[in-house]
């Protein structure tokens, strides 16, 4: 038994990743007599710009956060294994926020006091405008 994580920015690229798994798998099964091979896909990250879109004010409202606090944004897709994609189709819209770490996920990861005070100042912003919006301001 072999698992494939697939992931893609696109519904679609994951449709022709599987189709392709399926063709080689396929193949393999039939040059190989006794084996067989069985493509089963569990989504699991899935991009979560599909649900953002439908609430742009989390996005517009995280945005104004980031730069309220003297950090310039950068947008950019990233594929991951993020908590934000399940919890965005769990109803939640999730994005991404900066972090300020370096060379995430590896040996050497770090992350500088400022970009950790910088990250602070962000939530902060972050829940009074949610504040202000939700009481009319």
């Amino acid at each position: 038994m072999i698992h494939f994580i697939l992931r893609d920015f696109e519904e679609s690229g994951l449709l022709e990743k599987k189709r392709l798994l399926d063709e080689l798998g396929g193949r393999a099964a039939a040059e190989f007599p006794g084996s067989s091979f069985e493509g089963v896909v569990n989504p699991s990250y899935r991009n979560m710009k599909v649900m953002i879109d439908k609430r742009p004010e989390v996005l517009e409202l995280a945005l104004k956060a980031i730069e309220e606090a003297g950090v310039k944004p950068l947008r950019r897709p990233i594929r991951g294994g993020t908590d934000g994609a399940k919890l965005s189709f769990l109803g939640i819209p999730t994005p991404n926020l900066f972090t300020g770490a370096h060379n995430m996920h590896s040996k050497r990861e770090w992350i500088g006091v400022e970009s950790l005070e910088k990250s602070v100042d962000v939530l902060v912003n972050l829940m009074r405008l949610w504040a202000e919006k939700d009481n009319g301001r």
